[in-house]
C-alpha cells in the first residue's frame, strides 16, 4: 500500500509516545482491563522489537502488539488456554523474568485508526506480525482473535459464532476471515479471554446504561452480556476470543529474550 511504512518499536523508538495518537475503535470499558494496564507499559519498554506500528507521512494508522512466550512448555504442552488473552500476557511476563526460552510469538492486538479502516490495514498488520515473528525464527504465531462482528450477537454462543462459516467456506466473521485468508486456522475458542471487573457507578460512566437491574446487559461493543448484580454493587464483562494458529514457513528457533 502506497505511503504505508511499518517498523518496529525497536527500529524507531522516538515513536513510542504517539502509539496512542490515534483514535480506534475499541469501547471504552475494554480499556480498563486490569492486565493491560499493568503490562502494556512493559510490552513498549521490554518487547519492542514485538511492537509494531504503522505511519502514512506522519500520521499513526495502526498499531500492533505481540509478545513471545513457552506454549510447549511443560503443563502447558502447546495448549492454547481458555483463558487467552490473559493467560498468555501473564505467561509472557512470567517466562521473560525467569528467562524461560520463548517458542511461539503470539498476538495481542492489532488495531487501525477509525478514520483508515476498510484500507485492508489489519491484513498489512498481521502479515507484518507473522513476518517479524519469523524473522526472529519462530515457526508459529497464535492470536486470541476478538471476532469484530460477534457484538452484533452478544447472545450467539462463542463455540457456534467461531466455527460458522459462509457459502464460500471461510469464516462469517470479517476478521476471522482476514485471519483464515492470511494462512491462520481456527484452533478453539478461548471462552474466558478478557475479564473486566467495574463498580456499578463505573461501568455507567464507561457505557452510559444504567446498570440497576440484575442479570445480564447488552453493552455496545461487548461480545458477551455483562453481568450485573447490583445487590453486590458490581458488574462483569468476561470475553470471548477465538484462536487462531499462522504457521510460519524457515522458523529456526526462536532468539533469547
Amino acid at each position: 500500500m502506497t505511503g504505508i511504512h511499518i517498523t518496529t518499536l525497536a527500529e524507531r523508538p522516538e515513536l513510542a509516545d504517539r502509539l496512542w495518537d490515534m483514535k480506534d475503535s475499541w469501547p471504552q470499558f475494554a480499556q480498563h482491563d486490569a492486565l493491560a494496564w499493568l503490562l502494556y507499559p512493559r510490552m513498549v519498554a521490554e518487547l519492542p522489537e514485538y511492537v509494531l506500528i504503522a505511519t502514512d507521512g506522519d500520521a499513526v494508522v495502526a498499531r500492533g502488539f505481540s509478545v513471545p512466550f513457552a506454549l510447549h512448555a511443560a503443563g502447558r504442552d502447546g495448549v492454547l488456554p481458555a483463558q487467552g488473552w490473559d493467560r498468555i500476557l501473564m505467561w509472557a511476563f512470567s517466562d521473560l523474568r525467569r528467562g524461560v526460552r520463548p517458542d511461539t510469538v503470539s498476538a495481542i492486538e492489532i488495531s487501525v485508526a477509525t478514520g483508515r479502516q476498510g484500507e485492508g490495514l489489519s491484513g498489512l498488520m498481521l502479515a507484518a506480525m507473522r513476518e517479524n515473528a519469523r524473522a526472529r525464527g519462530f515457526a508459529e504465531v497464535v492470536a486470541p482473535v476478538r471476532p469484530s462482528a460477534k457484538s452484533a450477537e452478544p447472545d450467539t454462543p462463542i463455540d457456534e459464532y467461531a466455527y460458522r462459516t459462509r457459502g464460500d467456506g471461510l469464516p462469517y466473521d470479517p476478521w476471522l476471515r482476514v485471519h483464515v485468508r492470511a494462512g491462520g486456522t481456527v484452533d478453539s475458542v478461548a471462552p474466558l479471554s478478557m475479564t473486566i471487573t467495574g463498580s456499578l457507578a463505573q461501568w455507567r460512566e464507561w457505557t452510559g446504561l444504567p446498570f440497576d437491574a440484575a442479570g445480564p446487559v447488552r453493552v455496545p461493543g461487548a461480545l458477551a452480556p455483562v453481568r450485573c448484580e447490583p445487590g453486590q454493587g458490581y458488574a462483569v464483562y468476561v470475553e470471548p476470543n477465538v484462536w487462531v494458529r499462522h504457521r510460519l514457513a524457515d522458523g529456526t528457533g526462536p532468539e533469547r529474550p
